[in-house]
């Protein structure tokens, strides 16, 4: 989120919270990216805060509503706020979505059979819901006319530019016609996008939500998870991994960017897909 929106967007998740009759007086950010995550205090709420666009009330209200169902399912997810009705908040010019808060537990790292197991249970439960989303290609095709994009990427040099628009469509393609099993999944399940409470591990942020294989999801978590997710087709995974890096590699030299340090991100995992395809 734009730093100049940030002072607003804590606002209006105060302003959300106290007109629902919660205790909300102060605001700690716990992420900043495409939305502004804040825990509300004292009440202890997430808020989740995005500036209002044309879409941003339907995807906010797919999120809650694919939370919603997995939850009811017994999924490992994090739940709406049971103190407010579910729904989307409008205020001062952004959406607002209120969350139940989780007591962080740092004390160990998460064993990747732990995060395996979490994430088959996660995929069971998706399994059983029949909503429309976007394929992952979608989101392929979107990098790759990112990539294509001269304005929006200037500082791409054009063999870099080459070799990232080759490997989105050509692994896109590989991967679609291997003819895998198709299902719902998370979209983004890397660890950014998991909480570790004293309940296990729970998923967060299903705006990303797509269709493909679980060896797409399996791509974004760390590489020893797919070695205790049972039934994994590891051609497909290894295709998928490459596949992620070069979407978010081509994510890192857009413009308007702001990750932290991402323009070095971008040029040292340039090097490690040219290293990749080279092997």
């Amino acid at each position: 989120m734009q730093v100049s929106e940030v002072p607003r967007a804590v606002a209006a998740a105060l302003s959300t919270a106290s007109s629902l009759g919660l205790t909300a007086d102060d605001a700690l950010v716990l992420h900043d990216s495409n939305k502004l995550t804040l825990r509300l205090l004292p009440c202890d709420v997430v808020a989740r805060v995005a500036p209002v666009a044309p879409a941003a009330q339907q995807v906010a209200r797919f999120e809650i509503e694919i939370a919603q169902r997995l939850a009811e399912a017994g999924c490992p997810v994090a739940a709406l706020e049971p103190r407010v009705e579910p729904r989307v908040h409008e205020r001062d010019g952004f959406v607002v979505t209120l969350w139940t808060y989780y007591e962080p537990v740092t004390s160990r790292e998460v064993p990747p059979a732990d995060y395996a197991r979490a994430l088959g249970r996660l995929h069971a439960g998706m399994r059983e819901l029949d909503v429309p989303t976007p394929h992952f290609t979608d989101r392929v095709e979107r990098a790759r006319h990112l990539v294509a994009d001269r304005d929006r990427t200037p500082a791409l040099a054009d063999a870099d530019r080459e070799l990232l628009g080759d490997t989105l469509r050509n692994l896109g393609r590989v991967i679609s016609e291997r003819g895998g099993a198709e299902q719902l999944l998370h979209g983004e399940p890397h660890p950014g996008n998991v909480l570790t409470t004293e309940n296990g591990l729970l998923f967060i942020d299903f705006e990303t939500c797509c269709r493909g294989p679980v060896e797409f999801d399996l791509a974004h978590a760390p590489e020893e998870v797919g070695e205790h997710y049972p039934g994994v087709d590891r051609d497909v995974l290894r295709a998928c991994e490459l596949l992620v890096q070069a979407m978010v590699t081509a994510w890192r030299w857009d413009r308007d960017d702001q990750f932290p340090d991402g323009r070095r991100l971008g040029t040292e995992w340039l090097g490690r897909i040219r290293a990749a395809l080279d092997r």
